[in-house]
């Protein structure tokens, strides 16, 4: 009897390839509520892996180390929390006159709009003239903070838990993982590359860290020197949203603009933004490229694709993972296609 060929060729690994690859970004989608938080666990524990490594080796058991990692992230989310607190309250003191300033600037450039006037009728619904009943029933109310409160609760437990195990055994899903990919003595080369993986992201973001920080610092004071209202939490907003690339900058440029509109007249009113911008502009083209490009050359197109892409798929928690994981996959790239790197053991015997 004539045997059966074996069918091997390219086609049929990329097909499979990819329909496996849509089943999972199926499931992942279906199920985000636990994926999303989940993910964000174990990038946020490959970022904290250096410094979880480092006082394990100063002797203290690796699940206290994990348990204090978590603490610490609290304990400076509550600090970061406290510390805006005082200006959002402010702010919501002060939406009545800022409301008053957007209905005035659009009376002022109505001739420009009064074509529109379907737009015209959507902009004076929307500030509430003479529909202050609609305007009320579209606000939040403690009903549904109820029914959001036990999701949000869930997520943050996943987020929690899945960090705390990460970190807790993360060297071991390495280990499991490579030996279940390689094939006996390929294993130590990708336990090498994971590791490099998880270095890479690690340094990428304390240097991104850095780099954020002092675009907090130069927004917050030249905001602070021009006089407008909350520049400290304009200035922790720059360094937040800064993580999130192109999006973030666009939005408080939004913002600083709306901001300018409210406080200032005339040219002043692009002062606000118009700092934003030197200083953001001063950072991306000349700050980031010098501490960073030297180390991490990633294709912009790529990086601008992979954020579009997580922000549609899971979101704000889309937009937060989207350049660790991308960085982490094309490591894991390597590691498929790199067979030039020499084998070396990462990690102690388990």
């Amino acid at each position: 009897m004539k045997r059966p060929a074996i069918v091997s060729d390219t086609v049929l690994r990329v097909s499979t390839v990819i329909m496996a690859s849509g089943v999972l970004l199926f499931g992942l989608k279906v199920a985000q509520d636990i994926f999303a938080p989940l993910t964000l666990a174990i990038v946020t524990g490959v970022i904290f892996a250096p410094l979880a490594d480092r006082l394990e080796r100063l002797g203290l058991p690796r699940g206290l180390v994990a348990m204090g990692l978590i603490i610490g992230i609290f304990f400076a989310i509550g600090a970061l929390a406290y510390l805006v607190e005082p200006y959002i309250t402010t702010l919501i003191d002060r939406l009545p006159s800022i409301k008053y300033e957007i209905r005035k600037l659009f009376i002022e450039y109505q001739g420009l709009i009064q074509g529109f006037d379907e737009m015209n009728k959507e902009v004076e619904a929307a500030l509430g003239s003479g529909g202050e009943q609609k305007e009320a029933a579209d606000i939040p109310g403690l009903t549904d903070a109820m029914f959001l409160a036990p999701q949000i609760l869930a997520q943050m437990l996943i987020f929690l838990g899945g960090l705390f195990f990460f970190l807790l055994t993360r060297n071991e899903i390495y280990r499991y993982i490579s030996a279940k990919i390689g094939t006996g003595m390929d294993t130590p080369k990708l336990l090498e590359r994971f590791c490099d993986a998880e270095a890479m992201v690690s340094k990428y973001f304390a240097a991104i860290s850095v780099v954020n920080a002092g675009l907090g610092i130069a927004v917050g004071t030249a905001l602070m020197l021009l006089g407008l209202p909350g520049a400290v939490v304009w200035g922790i907003a720059a360094m937040l949203l800064n993580f999130v690339l192109y999006l973030g900058p666009a939005a408080l440029a939004a913002g600083l603009l709306l901001a300018g509109v409210v406080n200032y007249d005339g040219l002043m009113t692009f002062a606000p933004m118009a700092i934003y911008l030197c200083c953001n502009m001063t950072e991306a083209q000349f700050v980031t490229p010098t501490l960073i490009g030297r180390h991490v050359q990633i294709n912009p197109f790529l990086i601008f694709v992979s954020l579009i892409f997580w922000l549609w798929f899971w979101g704000p928690l889309g937009g937060i993972v989207a350049i660790p994981v991308t960085l982490i996959l094309l490591r894991l790239f390597d590691i498929l296609g790199d067979t030039s790197v020499s084998a070396k053991p990462i990690f102690g015997q388990a």
